[in-house]
């Protein structure tokens, strides 16, 4: 669900419906500055920042980026500050009221559960996101694409109105030598701090035994975790083993990459299932293997209230076969391999790509190191080649590297307009059952909605054509995006790719 697709306004519809709606926090303080510009004509944004509690910063963001009547088309979006590990004050506070106004949006006018989710690769906003959440009163927060150790405890101490640290993982950094991001609430907030609600935390595993150490030394209580599968969209975890690509260039995963559910019931924490589980039969079957639920994402992707670009979902639920899904190996500049939907006149096809003058402008996925001075400097395999070599990296991480941030921006309709009057085009993620999203429109209609997805994951809408409801799938509850399972337990939607 990468960036801005499980937005606040599926994650609202969702969780209305007695489920977890989760936002993806991936570059949401990007996507503020970029949906003010466009002129924030329901006056949305502008009704949450009221109720953020810095006014003067919240000013400050209108004022910055907010062009009345929206920006003209085929002019570029101004920019913002890249990330990194000690911000601005301007940009903290954007990246604080960005996933304050998300998370309050979504939870605006009922009382369902609300959660965010984000990712461990991504460090340098995390501090700043978790407690712009949490002052909107997010209720969980999901975590993967990496080891979250700390995010328990920095909950913690966000509750509790105290300073929190996060260690920067630097390559290059000299044995003993730490790197350390630090929020102070009391500090941005310009007073005491108040205690806050901690969220349930929820780790996005892909095997039991990552589990099981989470379980025994994260810094604080882990509440469950969402089992991923590498059918999943968005990142995989890489195979087990010595790296071994199929005939097709893709990763070849084995039953050593089948996480034991045996050994996750024992930990005595729920569980919830992602990756090809967003189809009817597959929340009573995620139940039958333990779990308290599942973990939704491609279905809800592609619904009326997602974020998606609507011309990214007319052409997947059109006419004509149904799109296929590569597992890339080398796309992402994380170095995970990523789910690509292969679709005409996007990067997921190599010469569209290759076209594509490199410029790394937003940096979500760029690399700390170690610069000889001893500070850290950033690069990323997906900027200009000569850029990464002479930041001391390998050219060969290069070959293949795409720019996801770019592209995942432009796949919900934010792509940025360049210098020559070229736009940015869209890097669109999904799972595997991506060729199955069909199943969930009705007869004669083009179009679907998050109820329509869990009606038919719950057993309570018949299948297309079929006169008769899946009435063998009496289950109770599913979650988008990290969305799904039962309304009284944790439930999960809006990961970065489920």
């Amino acid at each position: 669900m990468g960036a801005g697709v499980s937005s606040w306004r599926l994650a609202r519809a969702v969780s209305q419906a007695g489920h977890l709606g989760v936002v993806s926090g991936t570059g949401l303080d990007l996507i503020l500055a970029r949906r003010l510009q466009e002129g924030d004509a329901d006056g949305r944004i502008a009704r949450a920042l009221e109720r953020f509690p810095v006014p003067a910063l919240a000013r400050q963001i209108l004022r910055t980026w907010h062009v009345p009547g929206g920006k003209a088309s085929g002019r570029p979006y101004r920019a913002k500050p890249t990330l990194s590990a000690r911000p601005s004050p301007l940009l903290e506070g954007l990246i604080v009221a960005a996933s304050f106004v998300e998370v309050w949006l979504a939870r605006e006018g009922h009382g369902g559960m609300v959660g965010i989710n984000l990712l461990e690769k991504i460090q340098a906003p995390t501090l700043a996101a978790l407690y712009g959440a949490m002052l909107a009163g997010v209720g969980f927060v999901l975590m993967g694409a990496g080891i979250p150790r700390a995010v328990p405890g920095i909950l913690d101490r966000f509750a509790r109105g105290e300073a929190a640290d996060l260690r920067l993982d630097v390559a290059g950094a000299a044995a003993g030598e730490e790197f350390t991001m630090r929020f102070d609430p009391a500090a941005f907030l310009g007073g005491a701090a108040p205690v806050l609600t901690r969220p349930r935390f929820l780790a996005i595993v892909s095997s039991s035994t990552l589990a099981a150490s989470l379980a025994r030394k994260a810094s604080g209580r882990v509440d469950g975790f969402v089992v991923e599968g590498h059918t999943a969209g968005g990142h995989n975890a890489p195979p087990r083993g010595p790296p071994t690509l199929g005939p097709t260039g893709e990763p070849v995963y084995g039953p050593r990459d089948e996480a034991d559910l045996a050994q996750m019931q024992a930990l005595g924490v729920p569980f919830w299932l992602a990756g090809s589980y967003g189809r009817p039969g597959g929340l009573a079957r995620a139940e039958a293997l333990g779990a308290a639920g599942i973990q939704v994402g491609t279905a809800f992707a592609y619904c009326e209230e997602s974020g998606l670009d609507a011309g990214i979902k007319a052409r997947v639920l059109g006419a004509g076969p149904p799109p296929q899904v590569f597992t890339d190996p080398r796309a992402s500049p994380t170095g995970f391999p990523i789910k690509a939907v292969q679709l005409e006149g996007t990067l997921s096809e190599a010469p569209v790509y290759e076209a594509r003058h490199r410029v790394c402008d937003l940096g979500y996925l760029r690399h700390a190191y170690r610069r000889e001075r001893g500070d850290v400097g950033w690069r990323c395999p997906a900027e200009p080649v000569a850029d990464y070599v002479a930041k001391g990296g390998a050219e060969g991480d290069t070959v293949g590297r795409k720019c996801i941030c770019n592209g995942l921006m432009a796949a919900i309709g934010q792509g940025q307009v360049r210098a020559d009057g070229t736009e940015e085009l869209p890097f669109v993620t999904s799972g595997d059952v991506v060729e199955r999203v069909r199943e969930f429109l009705a007869p004669g209609r083009h179009s679907y909605s998050a109820r329509d997805v869990l009606a038919r994951l719950l057993g309570e809408a018949p299948a297309p054509g079929a006169g008769v409801a899946c009435a063998d799938e009496g289950v109770r509850a599913a979650v988008p995006i990290g969305a799904a399972t039962r309304a009284a337990q944790p439930s999960a939607s809006g990961g970065a790719g489920a």
